[in-house]
Formats: C-alpha cells, structure tokens, sequence
C-alpha cells in the first residue's frame, strides 16, 4: 500500500522545453533525502499532455533506475482513450513502476458504465497496481462514490486520487467500499481535512517545493500526533495557496527556479509565472522557511 506524501513531481526542462534530466535527477535525490515516500512521474504537474509517448516512458524508465527501489515508483498513464492507456499502462508495467495513476477520460464526458468498463478493461488487461484519478474541475468528468465502490471489487484497483477536496466524497468512498479502497488526497490544500478523515495520503505539489515539511505533516497524521501535524499544514499554508495563483505546475516550477534545483524551462501553451504572483510566491516560500 502506498502512504504518506507522495509528490506529483515536475518535469524539469531546459529553457528550450528539452527535458533535463541531470535535474531531474537532483530532484530524485533531493526527494529521497527529505523522506518524501513516494514519486509520481508525468502526471498532470509533469506535464504529460504534452510530453510525447516516447519522454514520458524515457522519464518513467529514468525514475526507476536512479530511485533503485528505494521509494515507489508511480507513474501517470491516463488519457481519454482506452486502448492508448492500455498502452501506455503495459510500458510503464515493463518499465518497473510500482503502480499506474489513471486519469478519469477528459473531454469525452462518458457515462457512469463507461467509466467503470474503462477502468475494468485497463486493470483487466493489465496486472499492475491502479490508483484512479478524479480532478473533475480539469476533466469535466466527475467518477461517482457508487462507481468508485463498484470497482473496488477488481482486484488491482488499490485506490483513487480525489482532488475535489471534499471531505464528504471522501468518507463516502471509505464508506461505500468498507476501506477496500485507499483514498489519497489531491489538493494540498485540504489534504489535512482529508487524511483527518481516513485518507492514506497525499499526491502533492506542494511537496515538490517543501518535501520535508509536507512528509513530516503527513507521518504525523498516519502516527495520530495531529497536534504537530496542524502546526506544519499552518507553516504550508500559504505556499498551499500560492501555487494555485496560476494553472499548476507554473508556480511549483518558478518557485523551483529560484531554489536553484531546475530551469526555467515550461512547454506551451504555459508560460513561466506572471510578475504579479512574483512577490506573493515568494512570501509563501518565507513563510514555509525555504530557502532562496
């Protein structure tokens, strides 16, 4: 099972959108030293959409031979077509990742069945570890609790990322599944409510920025120190809200710039932060006592 805080790591480009992967590697190093537990390569903060078939499985087979078991390994496989996941689902597989995080089809806007025989195709033909992913504000498509339970009867589904931020949806989930089901935070924002309310962990961002303090706020949580872990969400706070200034990963990769770990590099159509956020990111970074 996969917990704690597991970071939706960026994708670190040249200033010519060519992928970097000397830093990409210094931030694998980085994470791994800073207790993060796990890393999600090319999801959506990794840029998938435009990242071709053959970068992201490059990245994904990358990831595995610098992490070398240390930490898991999950990668971002989803897109609105079911064969092109199951593809892209039995490359990583091969590849060695731990586990496939797959994304509700965006744009389609299919039905309830169709999104239950979507999952079940994929992890039917597919014997990998599958975490689904729900961000129904960047998808259009909402995968319901009642569908959600209906597919914790597959074996190899394990989980659901719910970035709705909802803490309802996500007792629900528990509910309707008998925890069959591990629901994972996908807004850092209300990742504490969430995992207060039987969440196993966060996929975040804002662990790309400050990776220690978001794994010691969520090892506290999984060891009932909620007291602690109130005080480390309240230092992430701010940075939590700034990194929504602007469509993600645009803030997380400028904050990352100005740390020094990455170039400025973001493909189009994003482009680098706007100078208005500029102040107020770097307020938030202070705030949770990184350094510049």
């Amino acid at each position: 099972m996969f917990k704690g805080s597991m970071v939706a790591l960026v994708t670190p480009m040249q200033e010519n959108g060519e992928i970097d992967f000397k830093a990409f590697d210094r931030l694998i190093d980085w994470h791994i030293d800073a207790g993060t537990d796990a890393l999600v390569i090319v999801g959506t903060t990794g840029e998938s959409v435009t990242l071709t078939e053959d970068e992201q499985s490059k990245l994904i087979k990358h990831a595995v031979k610098k992490v070398n078991g240390k930490i898991p390994i999950i990668a971002g496989t989803g897109s609105n077509s079911t064969a092109k996941t199951i593809k892209m689902t039995e490359k990583v597989m091969h590849s060695g990742a731990h586990a496939a995080l797959i994304v509700t089809p965006y744009y389609n806007k299919p039905t309830q069945e169709g999104l239950y025989q979507h999952y079940k195709k994929i992890s039917a033909t597919v014997p990998i570890p599958i975490i689904i992913y729900n961000v129904p504000s960047r998808t259009a498509c909402d995968i319901l609790p009642a569908t959600i339970a209906r597919l914790s009867h597959v074996p190899n589904i394990i989980g659901v990322k719910e970035a709705t931020g909802s803490t309802e949806r996500c007792r629900e989930i528990l509910a309707l599944t008998q925890t069959k089901m591990h629901v994972y935070s996908g807004d850092d924002v209300t990742a504490l409510d969430l995992m207060f309310a039987g969440a196993k962990g966060v996929i975040s961002v804002t662990a790309n920025i400050a990776p220690a303090l978001m794994a010691k706020m969520c090892a506290c949580l999984l060891n009932a120190d909620f007291a602690q872990a109130i005080s480390y969400n309240n230092q992430l706070r701010a940075l939590h809200k700034a990194i929504t200034m602007e469509v993600n990963p645009i803030p997380t990769k400028w904050a990352l710039h100005k740390m020094g770990l990455i170039s400025a590099g973001i493909r189009l159509p994003l482009l680098p932060l706007s100078q208005q956020y500029h102040a107020q990111m770097l307020e938030a970074m202070q705030a949770a006592d990184i350094k510049i």
